[in-house]
């Protein structure tokens, strides 16, 4: 195969078409972005190659909540990176112990297991289930369980695949790792009828982001709370997209009271700087890991830990939870208010919100792309949803603008 032509493109003077065909050309088809090329970042702003402005109303799916290149979070960067980034856990660092105090006493947990992508998580929360059920609990080796909801997505690895109902994610990848049983989403009388006595743990999301921004039925994750006790499971909430501020509280189950036995956090852990994620859990469960059991080279780093560690404190300083949760109640009123033909729903909690769309509308990518050419940036999910969920530090002016842009798009398309 000839090489293509835009090898001998001047690299010093492209446009945002030559970036997009240099993509094409030697990058892999995984993605289908919209076709804009950005190439800078301040708070709820992005701008493109040739200098055009827009309003990021997705947060790289919550990884920005506390808005592009956070100038506190940007010094601890450079400060740490200037001394250590990389020890690995063959050796200690002065960092992990202070990230992991923090998280820990932000949360209310006795321990934390630091990783570094959302998956990594989620895959580390399954072994810790499935080894506590083994060593706790008692059940027969390798017969352990773990429930599932339809509709979610908590990540990419073959073994989180294989618990996926969508047809997408799974074909052309099979075999897939047995273990798992999936109940519907939001019906907690499926997830009692389910248990078996090899039935480990559930996992949920207590607001399915991927899934469509599904907000399960008031006292969802109560009862599930609930369930989960009474017959000696373990509940795991994925809270990677909607922990740290989200939804307007630390955690989402906090919406319910409802502690969970395991939470994965990332994304906004390091405040779209750095890959940082981490499991949480008290010592009766995490303790079953044993040294070796369980790793990662570049989980804990001290870079990372850095990172995460500001992460943190932007979001409490800067009161970022309380303004997600005032500024999501204002744009979901404003969002209801827009008498739109093709609106069929829309929900959410803080600034994580699903614009439902009916069939007749012809999907929500066209007029996603009309909101980025007027300036405005989001994405659909599941052809027919419009998800919005702007960085946390977004004000009432800024969203005022938006809605202008998205009340004409949804009104005149």
């Amino acid at each position: 195969m000839t090489p293509p032509d835009t090898l001998t493109v001047n690299r010093d003077n492209l446009h945002s078409a030559d970036y997009i065909d240099l993509e094409k050309s030697y990058g892999a088809n995984n993605y289908k972005p919209l076709d804009v090329v950005l190439v800078r970042g301040k708070g709820i702003w992005v701008w493109d190659v040739e200098g055009k402005r827009y309003l990021d109303f997705l947060s790289a799916y919550s990884a920005v909540n506390q808005g592009h290149a956070h100038p506190r979070i940007y010094e601890a960067l450079v400060q740490q990176a200037q001394k250590l980034t990389l020890s690995s856990r063959a050796f200690r660092n002065d960092q992990l112990p202070l990230f992991a105090q923090q998280l820990c006493e932000l949360t209310g947990y006795e321990r934390m297991l630091p990783m570094n992508s959302g998956a990594e998580a989620v895959e580390t929360a399954l072994k810790l289930a499935r080894k506590w059920g083994y060593k706790v609990k008692g059940v027969p080796e390798d017969q352990a369980e773990i429930i599932t909801c339809t509709g979610n997505f908590q990540g990419r690895t073959i073994s989180i695949i294989s618990f996926s109902d969508e047809p997408q994610y799974r074909d052309g990848f099979g075999p897939f790792t047995p273990g798992f049983r999936q109940v519907p989403y939001g019906d907690a009388a499926a997830l009692e009828a389910a248990i078996t006595p090899n039935t480990v743990a559930f996992s949920v999301e207590p607001i399915q982001g991927e899934g469509g921004v599904i907000v399960p039925p008031e006292g969802y994750l109560r009862q599930v709370r609930e369930i989960c006790t009474r017959h000696n499971i373990l509940l795991l909430t994925d809270e990677i997209q909607t922990g740290l501020g989200r939804t307007g509280k630390l955690l989402c189950g906090h919406w319910d009271d409802v502690r969970a036995d395991i939470v994965t956090l990332g994304k906004a852990l390091s405040g779209g700087f750095y890959p940082v994620s981490a499991v949480l859990a008290d010592a009766a469960v995490m303790d079953v890991f044993k040294p070796g059991d369980h790793g990662s080279t570049f989980g804990g780093n001290p870079l990372a830990c850095a990172i995460a560690r500001e992460a943190l404190d932007v979001l409490i300083d800067e009161n970022l939870i309380d303004n997600a949760r005032e500024m999501g109640d204002y744009l979901m009123g404003r969002l209801r208010e827009i008498d739109s033909p093709h609106v069929k729903e829309v929900r959410g909690r803080g600034l994580l919100i699903g614009v439902e769309l009916h069939e007749t509308a012809g999907g929500a990518r066209r007029f996603c792309e009309a909101l980025k050419d007027r300036g405005l940036l989001c994405k659909e999910t599941h052809q027919r949803i419009i998800r919005f969920a702007p960085p946390l530090v977004i004000d009432q002016a800024d969203i005022d603008w938006a809605l202008e842009h998205i009340e004409a798009v949804l009104t005149m398309l």
